[in-house]
This record gives structure tokens, sequence and C-alpha cells, in this order.
């Protein structure tokens, strides 16, 4: 086997770099705990904390700039953090056919100024907008949506890891098991930063991503431990565990980087060409491909070449 890149060589700076980019995220997520009135690790949105969603029927085509421009109004009369999501895209020559554009907020009802100020802004952006529908989501439904979040996503870890324990040894297992814990806690810890310096909230949709990122990563690490394993049948005896590591990362690498540079690519055109109400989960999707890509290669591979040095250790010293 050839080997071009000695990972395991450096496995004490790989891991000191995954704890430079946890660390920031982990005092982010402690700090939001304290400050937020919700005591999340980052800033949820009105799916988790309950709010008011008014629907407006608009004749002209919605763009993009003019959900920026409608957003940039919002803002300017107060209202904080407005959602907007286009519910159908209306055909522009067609008379009979309208766009529904939802506009989610925080609690407001009939007689508030915010509901006057949200109207100002649609009639200043729309020719006739017409205010078709007004729901509320109730705290309650809020934190029964995330406790089912959370829910979703322990049944989610608990699969993969009774998955990994069947197909791989412990210590194998493990090691994907913590990459998986490495890869959630960075995304979470970015958002959870976003969300102190940018007021950047989460959604239902967030937790779409890191379902999504979750199975990205151990994807990528059982591609790497299977050929750890099938170089361990043909080379144990001519080399050792950390040769047969580097070289079964050398042997993977370049698919690893194909992979994700290409998924990477398609979801750089949704972020900068895709709508705004949709970019927070492809930054999280791309944040975790990025993560998982270095974990499986850098942080997972690492910690199994550690566990097999020191039972190797340990036999010695029985023996």
């Amino acid at each position: 086997m050839k080997i071009k890149l000695d990972i395991v060589k450096y496995r004490w700076l790989c891991l000191c770099i995954s704890a430079i980019l946890l660390l920031p995220g982990i005092c982010s997520m402690v700090y939001s705990m304290i400050v937020y009135d919700t005591h999340t690790p980052i800033r949820v949105g009105i799916d988790y904390t309950g709010g008011t969603t008014l629907q407006y029927s608009v004749q002209e085509a919605i763009t993009n700039e003019r959900l920026s421009a409608v957003r940039k109004g919002l803002e300017s009369k107060g209202i904080e953090n407005p959602s907007l999501q286009i519910i159908n895209v209306n055909a522009a020559n067609d008379d009979n056919l309208r766009a529904i554009l939802a506009v989610r907020t925080k609690f407001i009802d009939e007689q508030s100024k915010d509901l006057e100020s949200i109207n100002s802004v649609m009639k200043s952006e729309f020719k006739s907008p017409e205010l078709v529908q007004v729901a509320s989501v109730g705290p309650t439904l809020g934190k029964e949506l995330f406790k089912n979040s959370l829910i979703a996503l322990s049944l989610a870890l608990l699969g993969i890891i009774a998955y990994l324990t069947f197909r791989f040894q412990f210590d194998y297992a493990l090691s994907a098991i913590l990459g998986l814990v490495h890869d959630t806690i960075f995304v979470l810890g970015v958002f959870s930063i976003l969300g102190l310096v940018y007021e950047v909230q989460v959604d239902a949709l967030f937790v779409t991503a890191l379902l999504t990122v979750i199975g990205f990563s151990v994807h990528d690490t059982i591609v790497v431990f299977d050929r750890v394993r099938e170089n361990l049948k043909y080379y144990s005896k001519k080399m050792t565990f950390s040769e047969i590591m580097n070289g079964s990362i050398n042997q993977t690498f370049t698919r690893s980087i194909n992979t994700s540079l290409t998924t990477l690519i398609t979801l750089a055109a949704l972020y900068f060409f895709g709508g705004v109400t949709t970019k927070d989960f492809v930054l999280a999707m791309m944040l975790g491909i990025l993560i998982g890509t270095y974990s499986s290669i850098f942080f997972c591979s690492t910690l199994v070449d550690i566990w097999e040095d020191r039972e190797l250790s340990t036999k010695a010293v029985s023996a």
C-alpha cells in the first residue's frame, strides 16, 4: 500500500484541531442556555416558541429580491426575525392565479400595532395584498414539536449505534459514535454563535439538516473502516496497525474528498441562488458535510488507532 499522507503520525494534532473547532461552540451553547428565556443552546424560532403566521394573497410574482425588500421593511417596522415563505407561486400572466406569501413572527392579535405595520409593508410592496388567513401556534405545541425533534434525533442516533455495534467491533463503533457527536456539536455550536451574533433562529427544517448530516458522516466513516478491516485480512502480518490505518485512509481519501466536493458544489448553488427561506438549512448541510469529511479521516480514524495502541500496550505489559 502506498502511503502519501501520514495521518496517524499527527493524530494528537488532529485531536487538538477538533478541540479548537468545538470549544467556541460549546462555550456559546452554555452561554445561550443561560441568557435565553427558552434555556436552549441555540436560538429557536416560532416553530418551537410559538407565534403567528399571516398569509397574504398577492397577484404579482414574488421574487427573491422582493422577499428581501419585504423582510427589510418588516425589520424597519420593529418586527423581530420575520420568517417569509412562498406557499405557492402564481403564473405572472394569469389573472386568476394568486401567490400566497406567509409571514411568521411572534404572537400578535388583530388589534396589535404589529399587524398594522405588517399590512403597511405588504401594501407598499404589492398592489393589492389580501390577508386570507391568520393562525397562531401556542407555546405548548411548540414545546411538543421541540420534544419530538429531540426524540427523532435520539432514535436516529440509537439506530446508528445499534447498526455500528453489530457491524463492527466495539472500538470501531465507539469511534464512529464519537464522530457523530463531534459533528453534531460543531454544527450546533456554529448556529449557536450565529444566534448570538446575528440572531439567526432555527426551525424544524434544521432538525432535517442535522439528521442528514449524521447520515452522511457515518456513511463516510464506514467506508474508511470497511477498508481498514479489509486490509487487515491481507496485511496484518506484514504491517503494523498504524501503517494499515494510514494506507486505508490514503486509499479512501480521494473518494471522500470527491464525494464531499460534488455535494458542496450543489449546496453552494442552492445557498447563493436558492430561496432565502432555505439558506440556514443549506448552511447547516454544508457545515455538516465539511466537518463530517474531516472527522471520518482525521478524528474517528485516529481514535481507533489510539485505542489499538493502548490494547497492544496492555497486552505487552500483561505478557
